[in-house]
């Protein structure tokens, strides 16, 4: 889907590409339907990932979670960084949040190319990291690119999220009257200033792993496995799919620009803060935590397959997107955009790359 927007956009059919998802449904455009409306699904779909890593998988224990959460915050700090360093003046500095995040599904899809080849400790570390990395850019979007608050839309969101609890305090298990409050609480964070994907976040930690008792049995006794069952077709064929259409199309072809793409600041710093930012913060991190005894390495991975994997975790793709929607102007966008593209791939083949000489190595 980003190859088809890429070369659509590019083509004689361009201007209609653009039209079409800039064409008014109601108060707002496709597009922004799509970035704010689809695009909560996703995020309530992340928001359970990390509310079931947190209880229950690699992020439930300090010693478990040490590790993939420091990685994280040095794979964050270091693009962020590099970033600020290319382009320290307004409006450009902004965009310090784009190159922050990794993609998961990418991520873990270019690791899961090597099948049984990789140690299960390696993927793990991946999925915690990588989710560390999105609950670190949902902070990021709710704290710095976050407009002027609305009180009473923000208080009428606060509203309808105790409503929730309070429904399963009170044994309420059908769908339907979360799926209403979820809507009018998506309603009440859009009006708020605040983004309204901060709703599908919270929905999605507020779900339950399981529901009920033996004396009152619930319809749906583990929502959270059953939802994320349900949902994660409609988020990987239907929502991202769309999402890339209408976010991936860089027109580059007969576009005047006042500085050229691959020399402009905010090319270089999302580039080079996700090839470069990413693995090196991920690594002096990691190696600062292993020589101060606290953390250790995965079981069966050494430092050639963890280099493998902190230059997967440079695939910044969604988040990274997303991001540059809300922190540069549309004029600014064709930078972002064209590293984020150009950097995620080179990202993904650097990778694959390491682990294929790495992986080997470790089975000999």
């Amino acid at each position: 889907c980003t190859l088809f927007a890429l070369i659509i956009a590019n083509s004689p059919l361009g201007a209609a590409y653009d039209s079409f998802f800039h064409l008014k449904v109601g108060p707002f455009s496709l597009q922004h339907w799509i970035n704010d409306g689809l695009m909560v699904v996703f995020f309530f779909v992340v928001g359970m990932e990390i509310k079931r890593e947190l209880v229950e998988g690699e992020l439930s224990s300090f010693q478990q979670a040490v590790l993939p959460f420091a990685a994280a915050v040095g794979g964050m700090v270091g693009p962020a960084l590099i970033y600020l360093s290319l382009n320290h003046d307004y409006p450009f500095s902004r965009g310090w949040g784009i190159p922050m995040a990794t993609d998961i599904a990418f991520a873990v899809a270019a690791l899961s190319i090597f099948a049984k080849r990789v140690p299960a400790a390696l993927k793990i570390f991946l999925l915690a990291l990588a989710i560390v990395d999105d609950l670190g850019a949902v902070v990021v979007i709710a704290l710095f690119y976050t407009n002027q608050i609305n009180a009473i839309f923000l208080l009428l969101a606060a509203a309808a999220f105790g409503l929730v609890f309070l429904l399963r305090r009170i044994g309420v298990g059908h769908y339907a009257a979360y799926v209403g409050l979820g809507i009018l609480m998506w309603a009440a964070v859009l009006g708020s200033g605040v983004h309204a994907t901060i709703a599908g976040v919270l929905m999605g930690l507020a779900t339950p792993l399981k529901f009920g008792t033996k004396a009152r049995p619930a319809r749906h006794p583990k929502p959270l496995d059953d939802l994320l069952h349900r949902l994660h077709p409609w988020v990987s064929f239907a929502i991202m799919p769309a999402f890339a259409l209408a976010n991936a199309g860089v027109r580059i072809v007969g576009v005047e620009l006042p500085e050229p793409i691959l020399s402009h600041g905010v090319f270089l710093g999302v580039s080079a803060g996700l090839l470069l930012g990413k693995p090196i913060g991920i690594l002096l991190v990691t190696g600062l935590c292993v020589a101060l005894r606290l953390g250790k390495l995965p079981r069966g991975v050494g430092w050639f397959e963890l280099f493998g994997v902190a230059l997967l975790a440079g695939i910044g793709f969604t988040m990274a997107l997303f991001i540059s929607n809300l922190a540069l102007y549309p004029e600014q966008e064709i930078y972002s955009k064209a590293g984020i593209l150009l950097a995620s791939t080179l990202a993904a083949v650097a990778g694959v790359l390491v682990l294929h000489f790495a992986l080997p190595n470790r089975a000999k």
